[in-house]
């Protein structure tokens, strides 16, 4: 039948442009003759009736998939490679597609309306109007005070979560100025996409939507309505307080960013562009292609969701398949590993007592990182290591469970300098309460107990928006936190780790970092957990199931790093006896006396990183031409010597 049509739809498309496309014009005045058989064929392949009743303002997926899902013949939506790119598959394994379905959401839901009963309506209703869009907004369009967990459960439009019509029917009204999860749709019965002179009849004939072109959908102001919040806070009581909370602001933190200057929308990274010319519509085989073409991957990081969603598809009643979900989870990871941050290492100094090392982290996402809900947090893993493999010195490792070691009861607060085990650098938003508590509960927050996520490139203190993108907490008066030579917006934070050798006696060593990412901590679910709903209980016993290890984001490391000995010496006897000067040199000269009776045999020049620059024979020789530390390895008749000389 699939082959039958697409000659049928050849025969129609060739006999049109014969007869000077008298019968399908390609502008959105177009009208189609479509036969009984073509209208059979469409019915059957969306198994439902297909223009949908002049009552609903939204078609589900399902109604989509029909032209812009899989093309078995190969060859609409696939790329110049003939890889498969169609909407529909790359979009219901994503986050989006599922978010009336996201077990987390739906416990945590039943968290929030738990611990205040009186309040369930209005947090039932305020949580879908983002993760059950469509449904919601019909719900109240059609005159309904609430729209609740209840309703969303029967009802396929808001099943079918952040689907097709929540982003290609948002007006451009007053686009990027509502937040919260208010949106304004257009209900005049359109599809807003982003080519010119669209091909309406198939859309229009046969699901009752006009295709229509308007470059506002790819502006970012199409993201806004959802991902800036701002909640009412309440007290201990269950009382609002008048005040608010800005839960999570990433649309606001990409207005603060240079990324908003340069026009660099959400679009450009969570939809990417490819220039392949794509045929964007199945069964017809006389559509030309169109150019650029975005990827509906929606990929954003949370990958240990998507795989818990994959594990448990049937359960939660999610129609994508599990391979799906595997092209969901590799793009995920490709933008949290290769979009996100950039990470380097610098061994600054060492002596006796201590080596000096600079983390370099900058930021590479159009938005603060981590962002989005508050649960989710990146944490540095420092280790410093020997050539045995045993540790001199650790920070931010993990426990068993997934847990960051040395965190304080509370909450463990930023750094510019760790020289404990115990301290850590993890970059997240904390929530406290009306008492200044940490508080995973929305509805108790109350203020940002800290927040030193990593602020996106060009972001400033002084933007109008960042009442809403605030810094908090020690990060506020850490000079190298998004700060360069005196100047806001260089999206970075220079941590210095001071490593004790106290234990070390001296030899070659090896200096790691890794940042790693989390979307759900055990710490932070902990709260919820001391509940019990259906709900809760669901999701506990997947999330006890599932691969909760974080995701490492970036690594870096610096090896052969020559720690002398801590007596500088193989024969202590000589160690003082040995000098080098001038110490420091301005021109890069210095001299070697040594003790009476001693030859000298020879002198290894080394960096800081352990790497060797050069070799002298003689007692004056000249260091290499760049000013810095540097080891010099002096081997005598009576012994070895390490001594560390400054070229200025």
């Amino acid at each position: 039948m699939k082959n039958h049509f697409k000659q049928l739809s050849l025969g129609i498309g060739v006999l049109a442009f014969i007869l000077g496309m008298a019968i399908i014009p390609t502008n959105n005045g177009v009208t189609a003759f479509h036969t009984d058989d073509e209208l059979r064929y469409f019915e059957m392949r969306m198994g439902a009736t297909m223009t949908i009743d002049s009552s609903q303002y939204f078609a589900t997926s399902s109604l989509c998939s029909g032209c812009h899902g899989f093309d078995e013949d190969g060859f609409a939506m696939v790329d110049e490679y003939g890889q498969d790119v169609n909407i529909h598959d790359d979009w219901r394994s994503s986050m989006m597609a599922n978010s009336a379905k996201d077990p987390f959401w739906r416990a945590k839901v039943s968290h929030e309306i738990t611990v205040n009963p009186s309040h369930s309506l209005d947090i039932q209703d305020k949580c879908t109007t983002c993760h059950a869009p469509m449904g919601n907004y019909t719900a109240h369009y059609n005159g309904a005070d609430h729209y609740t967990m209840a309703d969303l459960l029967v009802d396929t439009i808001g099943l079918d979560g952040v689907s097709c019509g929540a982003c290609h029917q948002m007006s451009a009204d007053n686009l990027g100025n509502t937040f919260s999860g208010i949106m304004n749709f257009d209900t005049n019965r359109v599809m807003y996409g982003p080519y010119p002179f669209p091909f309406a009849p198939p859309m229009t004939n046969f699901v009752g939507f006009e295709p229509v072109h308007s470059a506002h959908i790819l502006d970012a102001g199409a993201c806004a309505s959802c991902h800036s919040l701002v909640t009412e806070t309440v007290d201990l009581t269950g009382e609002y307080t008048g005040e608010t909370f800005v839960e999570q602001a990433t649309y606001h933190e990409w207005l603060n960013s240079s990324y908003n200057v340069d026009s660099v929308s959400c679009q450009a990274c969570h939809m990417p562009q490819i220039f392949d010319s794509i045929v964007i519509s199945d069964n017809y085989i006389f559509l030309e292609g169109r150019t650029p073409y975005g990827l509906h991957e929606l990929v954003g990081a949370n990958t240990m969701m998507l795989k818990l969603m994959r594990e448990n598809r049937l359960e939660l009643g999610i129609d994508a398949e599990e391979e799906h979900f595997d092209e969901t989870i590799a793009a995920t990871l490709r933008m949290l590993q290769q979009q996100t941050l950039d990470l380097d290492i610098e061994l600054l100094d060492q002596d006796n007592d201590s080596l000096f090392f600079k983390l370099d982290l900058f930021n590479k996402a159009g938005h603060k990182f981590p962002s989005g809900y508050p649960s989710r947090r990146a944490f540095v893993q420092f280790l410093l290591i020997d050539t045995e493999g045993d540790t001199i010195f650790q920070s931010g490792t993990m426990d068993d469970n997934f847990e960051v070691i040395g965190q304080d009861p509370n909450f463990e607060p930023h750094y510019q300098v760790i020289n404990d085990e115990n301290q850590v650098q993890i970059y997240e938003i904390v929530t406290g309460d009306v008492e200044n508590n940490f508080t995973t509960l929305l509805e108790r927050a109350a203020v940002a107990l800290k927040d030193n996520r990593l602020p996106p490139l060009g972001f400033t203190t002084t933007h109008e928006v960042y009442d809403t993108t605030v810094i908090a907490g020690t990060a506020l008066n850490d000079p190298d936190f998004n700060i360069e030579n005196d100047v806001e917006g260089s999206a970075r934070d220079l941590i210095q780790y001071h490593v004790s050798r106290a234990d070390y006696m001296g030899g070659y060593a090896q200096a790691q970092a890794h940042v790693y990412y989390q979307s759900l901590p055990p710490r932070w679910l902990a709260p919820m957990f001391e509940e019990s709903t259906p709900e809760i209980d669901a999701f506990r016993t997947m999330y006890e199931q599932a691969d909760r290890s974080p995701v490492l984001i970036a690594s870096v490391s610096i090896d052969s790093i020559l720690v002398p000995t801590l007596v500088g010496t193989s024969n202590p006897a000589i160690a003082v006896a040995v000098n080098v000067y001038p110490n420091p040199t301005a021109d890069g000269w210095v001299n070697v006396e040594l003790p009476a009776g001693a030859k000298l045999e020879s002198v290894r020049i080394i960096d800081l990183n352990g790497r060797l620059l050069g070799t002298a024979k003689d007692l004056k020789f000249e260091l290499p031409k760049t000013t810095g530390t540097y080891l010099l390895e002096i081997r005598t008749s009576v012994g070895v010597v390490t001594k560390r000389v400054i070229r200025e």
